[in-house]
């Protein structure tokens, strides 16, 4: 589960390297509400197969830049038979954080992690999907209006986050907590038509 989640991350991170092009495109999202921002970027690739290794399962994918990446498609990859040299594979990858103010505090300070994977029925074109939301509980130990930047103690270290909206600021107290979700997801398709 998490090699699957790894090797299509790389192959996003490969990919965009190269500036934005017809077959790479992407989109980004900034909000807040009171006690509350997030941020969130979509990254659409299309890639071709230009090489597959049946024996060691390897899938060589060159990118809208020129871009080569050789994967190799694990056991969990079903319906390998069916890929093709020309093939279009179309890669989505999407990330998204939001932070949320918890007045009071009361949580137990922590970080939890969650994950999962799809794979495509029997007979179906190749396709995967894989996911991963981290989530990250942490107090307000210090708060300084000076410079508006609070102090967070999460559980595994300590760290100073700006906060340059006055009205977001102004909400936050020594005590409070802040709850940090940090989500990932990507899906594969293979399409033989494009």
């Amino acid at each position: 589960m998490l090699k699957q989640l790894t090797r299509a991350l790389a192959i996003a991170a490969v990919f965009s390297i190269a500036p934005t092009a017809g077959a790479q495109t992407g989109s980004a999202m900034v909000g807040t509400a009171p006690g509350v921002a997030a941020a969130a970027q979509t990254l659409k690739i299309t890639a071709t197969i230009t090489a597959i290794d049946k024996s060691t399962r390897d899938v060589t994918l060159k990118g809208p830049e020129g871009n080569l990446v050789t994967v190799t498609a694990g056991p969990e990859v079903k319906n390998f038979d069916k890929l093709k040299v020309g093939d279009k594979v179309d890669l989505q990858y999407v990330e998204a954080l939001t932070l949320e103010l918890k007045k009071g505090g009361g949580m137990i300070v922590g970080r939890t992690e969650k994950a999962g994977t799809a794979a495509a029925k029997p007979g179906e074109a190749p396709a995967a999907g894989a996911g991963r939301q981290v989530t990250i509980v942490a107090d307000v130990v210090a708060v300084d209006p000076a410079k508006q930047v609070i102090t967070l103690k999460g559980p595994q270290r300590t760290v100073d986050l700006r906060i340059p909206d006055p009205e977001q600021f102004k909400r936050i107290a020594k005590g409070d907590q802040v709850e940090a979700k940090y989500t990932q997801a990507v899906a594969v398709t293979v399409d033989p038509t494009k």
